[in-house]
Order: structure tokens, then sequence, then C-alpha cells
């Protein structure tokens, strides 16, 4: 596909930025060990059929360090969006649906982009059906989860924290196109709306009946059984550590930091790398309401991050702490 691309050097990568400055580059930062990066690279490549005048470029993180260092990639998948050679915009993480809708965003201005009313209707349907199964949970709403634009949004926020249910959301705000075709597609007029596997749940009126009448554990089977893997894992050692890589390899500065720590004070420990389980990932986020990695457990309970384990380390408390003593 001529809009696809690898680059294996700096000077590729630098060349390709040039040849094509005058539309929308998309380059996803990737790792060949981590599965998340190759269905993201899935998703890139059915986006670059779409998207015919966007140059999408897969770039392997540790394979061209001089890139990587330079735009601060810590982590993978990362994607970078540049146009006219400048970086204009960032997305951390596997995440369909805010790749999917940057692309549509920034692409079309500029560079001959198709317009919106350029795309044909089976097209818009088939980027709506990739839209509502990009996660087992999705969540069409205004605005965003920290960020919610409308009270209704901002109820069915609440409601999917308390049960502790993982998703991903599209801010329909954003998306003109989505917005309306989602509407005639799934035949519900309204926002915000939850599709689980991809059938329509409802709105939050059938959201509150669930959760009334108790069957909501039962329409996101997932969420009680996330909740159990979660409580299992940090508890499968006394000493546990979610990290970016495992004890011997290390893949981003902050779990090389603080592994050092850990190995310097002698406690036993375990790892778990989230890098490996995206499900994982997202899910202890919400569970420990901490939003970065890595996280370091005791007895089943948080202690903290990187931050944290130095602050302990400089107390002279580190040990104590990880053995229970505190």
């Amino acid at each position: 596909m001529a809009n696809l691309t690898d680059a294996t050097s700096l000077k590729q990568f630098e060349e390709l930025l040039k040849n094509n400055s005058k539309s929308l580059t998309v380059v996803h930062f990737h790792a060949p060990w981590a599965p998340q990066c190759s269905q993201m690279n899935d998703v890139m490549a059915e986006l670059a059929k779409e998207h015919k005048h966007t140059m999408f470029v897969k770039l392997e993180a540790e394979a061209v360090p001089e890139v990587s260092e330079k735009y601060e990639i810590t982590s993978v998948p990362t994607f970078l969006f540049f146009k006219g050679g400048e970086k204009i915009d960032r997305l951390d993480g596997a995440h369909a649906p805010e790749l999917t809708n940057k692309v549509q965003r920034l692409g079309s201005s500029g560079g001959g982009a198709a317009g919106v009313g350029d795309v044909p209707k089976e097209d818009l349907n088939e980027r709506l059906k990739r839209l509502i199964n990009a996660a087992p949970c999705m969540l069409f709403m205004k605005g965003s989860p920290q960020e919610p634009r409308c009270g209704f949004s901002r109820q069915i926020i609440q409601i999917l924290k308390d049960h502790n249910v993982q998703y991903s959301s599209f801010d329909i705000l954003s998306d003109e196109e989505v917005r309306q075709g989602l509407k005639v597609f799934s035949n519900w007029p309204t926002y915000p709306q939850v599709y689980v596997k991809g059938d329509l749940i409802g709105g939050l009126d059938i959201m509150k009946e669930l959760v009334e009448s108790g069957e909501l554990e039962n329409t996101f089977p997932k969420t009680v059984s996330l909740e159990n893997r979660l409580k299992s894992l940090i508890n499968k050692s006394p000493v546990m550590l979610f990290m970016k890589g495992n004890k011997e390899t290390a893949k981003c500065g902050f779990s090389r930091q603080i592994l050092e720590i850990m190995n310097s004070s002698g406690v036993e420990y375990n790892t778990f790398d989230i890098l490996e389980d995206e499900e994982v990932r997202q899910g202890l986020k919400t569970y420990s309401n901490w939003p970065t990695f890595p996280q370091l457990y005791v007895k089943g309970d948080l202690i903290g991050g990187l931050d944290i384990v130095k602050e302990l380390k400089e107390n002279g408390e580190l040990v104590s702490v990880l053995k229970g003593e505190n």
C-alpha cells in the first residue's frame, strides 16, 4: 500500500516527513514483542485504505533510538501526528477509537484529504462498525470520561465507574460524521450510547434500569471477572510490581529506575508486565485510582509509584514497608 510504510532509520524517517509535508503523516512507534502494537498495526492498515491522502508510518521504537529519544517515546504503542514537518499531536496507548478520530479530524484540513461529504455511506458504516467493536465495551458520549460535557454523559460515566466496568469512549462532539451517522446506524437518536461486544445496550435510562434490576453485571460479564483477576494479581506475591517490562528487561525509564531501587533493597518481589495485557493495564488504573505506571503493591495494598518509592528509600523506610512492618 503506497501510503503505509516502514521507517527503519533516522534518514528515512526525515525523508518521509519531508516528502509528505503537505498532508498528514501518522507515525506508529511500536515494538514486535507487544501484542497491542500488532493490533494497532491492523487498525492503521484499515485507516490507510480509507484515508488515501494520509501517510501511515510504522517505526520500531527500540530500533531507531535517535527518533524515539527526540520525541520522548517512553512506551509503546505511541502515535505522533505531523504536518508540514512539525509534530501537531500525540496519542499514547492502544486506543483505536481515538486514533481513528484524530486521523479523521487532522487529515480533513488541507493536503487534499477527502472531506466529510466525500465519504460514501457504505464507508461510513464500515467505520462505525470498527468503532463500536474497538473495545468490549464502547461508550459514545459528549466529551471524555475526564471531562464529560453533558449531564447524561456525566451520569453514565459514574455508573460505569461505580460498577468497575472497563470501557473505551468516543467523543461524538469531535466528529459530526460519527455523531449523525451512529444515530441512523443504531436507530437510536440520542447520546450517550453504550455498546457491548458490538451490540447496542442503550442510553442512560437503560443503564439505570440495569442497575436497579441488578442485571448490569450480567450485561457486562467482564466487570466482575476483571476485578477478581486484578485482586488475584496484586496478591500473587507479598510484594508485586506492575511495570513496563520485567525483572530482566525494563521497557521504560521509570520502570528501570524502580527496578534498581527494588533490587538494592534485598527484598523478594514479583513483577507483571502491563505491556502484555491491555485489559490489566487500563483496569488497574481505575481499580487503584492511580493513573500511571509503575505501581508497587505490598500485601495487596498500593504503595505508589516511582516517586513514592524514592521517598521511602531516602527516608530509610523502604525495607520495612516492603516487609509489611509499617
